[in-house]
């Protein structure tokens, strides 16, 4: 059983990657407007990404006997003055997330709970993963600076992103 400070720090960390879905969004929409519909497609995929952790935190405190509330969500940002730009706002972010995400290890260690513990483990592993790929781009961007060719490819590459909703989480609550 989750303790009452636990399941509100759950969901408002389930808020909050809603709203990091809502902000990859914007972020897609903007690039889409400028004609960069590969960065578009990442944007929509990241954006899937954390509708999913997400959902899975959610279930985490259903299974858990917690009570899951949906929270209000605040409007993303949706102007940017570059790509560049949009990638390192997405860096930022992703860093904000990390912080929210060790700050729930914490507390699930301060409480003694085992199994929350262990289960905020993937988020911390995931955001390893998070802040490198758009750390990695951030560099391609830096690279490439003003080179409408090599933002062309860049754009190329960012379209093969995928994002495929993980089995299991499909079967969860």
């Amino acid at each position: 059983m989750l303790s009452e400070k636990m399941t509100k720090a759950l969901n408002e960390q389930v808020a909050f990657e809603l709203y990091s879905g809502y902000i990859y969004w914007s972020m897609a929409g903007w690039c889409a407007d400028r004609g960069l519909n590969g960065a578009a497609n990442w944007m929509m995929m990241q954006a899937g990404e954390e509708l999913f952790h997400a959902h899975k935190m959610n279930a985490y405190v259903i299974e858990r006997g917690g009570r899951a509330k949906m929270l209000k969500i605040d409007e993303p940002r949706f102007e940017w003055g570059s790509l560049l730009e949009v990638f390192q706002n997405a860096l930022e972010h992703e860093r904000s997330v990390t912080s929210r995400i060790n700050n729930l290890v914490d507390l699930a260690v301060a409480e003694r709970d085992h199994a929350s513990t262990t289960f905020l483990q993937w988020y911390v592993t995931e955001q390893v993963e998070e802040e490198s790929n758009a750390e990695n781009i951030i560099n391609q961007l830096k690279l490439i600076g003003n080179d409408g060719r090599g933002l062309l490819m860049i754009d190329r590459e960012l379209a093969t992103r995928t994002f495929t909703w993980p089995a299991p989480a499909a079967d969860a609550t």
